[in-house]
């Protein structure tokens, strides 16, 4: 299959990318690289296209001739709370440009990756039923994004199945301020430096290791429609991260709480992944994944 890959070139997209095209496949990354990087893709047999999904013209002209597309590109939750009209922009308009290109060119598949955060404060489980009241403008951008999507399946029959992701980690992952927590732990832990964690360390996250996201991407392709939750179910606290890794790379656990909550974040996470794990999706333990993590970062 000839298959584009918008955000190619970021975390999630580099990894996806990698695994399609050891399946075989003709694969064309797009990325405007605000975020995403031409050497995560170093060595990787796809053809790289510098664009933005916000673009109607950039997004046309990588698509043209695809069959599926895996829409991955989107504002990360540290720029909403810089730029909401960005975040707006990105999360929004780039899935109704996508979803609109797609119809015109006769895509068979779309998979579109949301998140988690649409569900918002939730007391009880989290599941693919359970109302979404996001309160992030990250988690209002992607149910926008969905929302669209969802209305080009129901009114323009577009195939189109979505993942919600939840905090995923792992190889690739940038450890810089825009990075996720886990990347960012371990390469402070590497080179002898002092974590923050705000508010109280004991929040929990389903922290989702990024193979795991590759073979639901990939299992999506089988799918007709749907919502899927892509977590791994674990309730783990952020400052256990920092604790186990710093256990597995052998040095003292550095960090201090803020007690000041970011604002649009949430406490715990308690989600059921029956559904995925209905197609086939096993998941990571997170110290498996912790540990897969660390030895990359350490070997770089």
């Amino acid at each position: 299959m000839k298959i584009l890959v918008t955000g190619g070139a970021g975390f999630i997209g580099s990894n996806l990318i990698r695994k399609l095209v050891e399946r075989g496949e003709k694969v064309i990354s797009l990325d405007n690289y605000s975020t995403g990087k031409y050497e995560n893709l170093d060595g990787v047999d796809c053809e790289q296209i510098a664009g933005d999904v916000t673009r109607v013209t950039d997004v046309h002209s990588a698509m043209k001739g695809c069959e599926v597309v895996f829409h991955l590109a989107a504002s990360k939750k540290t720029v909403c709370q810089k730029s909401p009209w960005r975040d707006m922009e990105v999360n929004a308009g780039g899935a109704l440009i996508v979803a609109q290109a797609a119809r015109e060119l006769g895509v068979k598949k779309v998979v579109h990756a949301s998140t988690g955060s649409v569900y918002g404060e939730v007391a009880g489980w989290i599941s693919e039923s359970t109302a979404t009241r996001p309160v992030s403008y990250y988690g209002v951008s992607k149910l926008a994004g969905e929302r669209y999507m969802d209305m080009y399946w129901t009114q323009f029959g577009l195939d189109v199945t979505i993942l919600r992701y939840f905090h995923v980690y792992g190889p690739w992952q940038d450890s810089s301020h825009i990075g996720g927590v886990v990347a960012i732990f371990i390469d402070n832990l590497l080179h002898g430096r002092k974590s923050t964690v705000y508010w109280d360390g004991y929040q929990t996250r389903s922290f989702t290791y990024v193979e795991d996201v590759v073979w639901a991407n990939i299992a999506a392709l089988e799918q007709t429609g749907g919502v899927f939750n892509v977590a791994s179910a674990e309730r783990i606290p952020v400052s256990y991260v920092i604790e186990k890794a710093a256990m597995m790379i052998g040095v003292e656990p550095n960090y201090r709480t803020t007690g000041l909550r970011i604002e649009g974040d949430i406490h715990d996470f308690n989600i059921t992944n029956d559904r995925i794990k209905g197609i086939g999706i096993k998941f990571t333990k997170f110290d498996e994944g912790l540990a897969k993590t660390i030895e990359w970062y350490g070997s770089r």
